[in-house]
């Protein structure tokens, strides 16, 4: 049996590397016959950087940039030749941009990432994607020729415009005055924008891990406000602040408005937007990058069982996410595969009869015992799904 392991981390609870591990070690254990190949997943989001760096054998840099709240902190900067670049993600990227000789990986989790915050500190009215813009204009700086740049697992919810502030963007009030971080708490006062993009800046490709508009019923703030501390009238509130300064940002830069409400620009709380018309960065899903860029359709065409999963898998598990994006691949491949997650929607209806998605949690365990225990409970459901 050749078994593919690829999980997407479980939030608050346990990383992408230490989930494969903790089912490889299970398998192991019990099935020492097999085969399994290990693969920590990412479609733009945590390990984003060091997965797509490692693959293509560059090297990290690391630079000064701001967290959420805007504190002092560290990212990271993976420096790749694009002739260690696979054909298949030089050909992806080809279709967005010129690709050069030296290409920039980024990720804004590293900086401004929901992880670095405890669940209590997070607010998205004063997080920034500050920092992201910090790191977009050192890839600049430093002769990057494209910079890829993975947008999952966000802290903020400000349309990008922290990261424009960080490349020369000015949020103004009606007297002029700077709006300085322009995070969502502010936007009420802004009222014009001046300034460009640097020269410098090389052009961007944001792998996004999410299809969702930036506005909308199915936009940033409806579909993940709550997580980062949007709730009741605060949520309804930015919506329509998002609505307004994205048509200010859409009319400075003389686009059409309507791109608000295209696929991808919602993520990472509206930074897909703000890159997509402040800079005029190419969205491309995060888990089609990924598995050009690591040949992971390769391993799932070699593997017999799919074994995925993560903190969650419901419905929008199928938007575009890795886990949901692999069940997809497998199925259609005509493989088995099996899902392990901290829950699982029951009332969805995920299509694929190849396979089945199990909750390793214990009915009625409390979520705030779950998450301690997920490394336990994943081990456990290994053994109960398969022996």
């Amino acid at each position: 049996m050749r078994v593919l392991v690829a999980f997407d981390k479980f939030k608050d609870a346990l990383s992408a590397e230490r989930a494969c591990a903790v089912v490889e070690r299970e398998l192991r254990r019990r099935h020492p016959d097999w085969h399994v190949d290990s693969f920590p997943l990412t479609d733009g989001g945590d390990g984003f950087r060091r997965l797509l760096t490692e693959a293509s054998r560059g090297s990290r840099i690391e630079v000064p940039a701001k967290g959420p709240p805007l504190e002092p902190r560290f990212g990271s900067i993976g420096w790749v030749s694009a002739a260690h670049l696979s054909a298949r993600a030089r050909a992806l990227l080809a279709r967005h941009a010129r690709l050069g000789e030296h290409v920039a990986v980024l990720e804004m989790a590293e900086v401004n990432g929901l992880a670095l915050l405890s669940p209590d500190a997070r607010d998205a009215l004063w997080t920034s994607t500050y920092g992201t813009g910090e790191l977009l204009r050192a890839a600049g700086w430093l002769g990057a020729d494209l910079i890829v740049l993975g947008i999952g697992g966000s802290a903020t919810s400000d349309l990008g415009l922290g990261a424009l502030s960080a490349l020369g963007f000015a949020f103004r009030d009606d007297m002029g005055r700077e709006i300085a971080p322009p995070v969502p708490a502010r936007f009420r006062r802004i009222t014009h924008i001046d300034g460009r993009k640097p020269e410098s800046l090389p052009p961007i490709v944001v792998a996004h891990d999410v299809s969702n508009p930036l506005l909308g019923p199915n936009g940033a703030a409806a579909t993940f406000g709550r997580q980062k501390g949007l709730v009741g009238a605060a949520l309804l509130d930015h919506e329509a602040e998002s609505e307004r300064l994205a048509a200010l940002l859409c009319r400075h830069m003389g686009v059409d408005p309507s791109l608000a409400y295209a696929p991808g620009t919602g993520a990472a709380g509206g930074l897909g937007f703000g890159l997509l018309v402040g800079t005029q960065a190419r969205l491309v899903n995060g888990f089609e990058l990924v598995a050009a860029w690591t040949g992971l359709d390769e391993r799932l065409e070699a593997a017999d069982l799919l074994i995925t999963g993560e903190g969650r898998f419901d419905g929008g598990s199928l938007s575009g996410k890795g886990p949901g994006e692999l069940v997809r691949r497998a199925a259609r491949a005509g493989r088995h595969w099996l899902v392990l997650a901290g829950s699982v929607d029951t009332s969805a209806d995920f299509g694929f009869d190849s396979g089945r998605a199990v909750a390793i949690t214990p009915p009625g365990m409390p979520l705030e015992h779950a998450l301690t225990q997920t490394e336990e409970n994943l081990a456990r459901a290994v053994v109960t799904e398969l022996g």
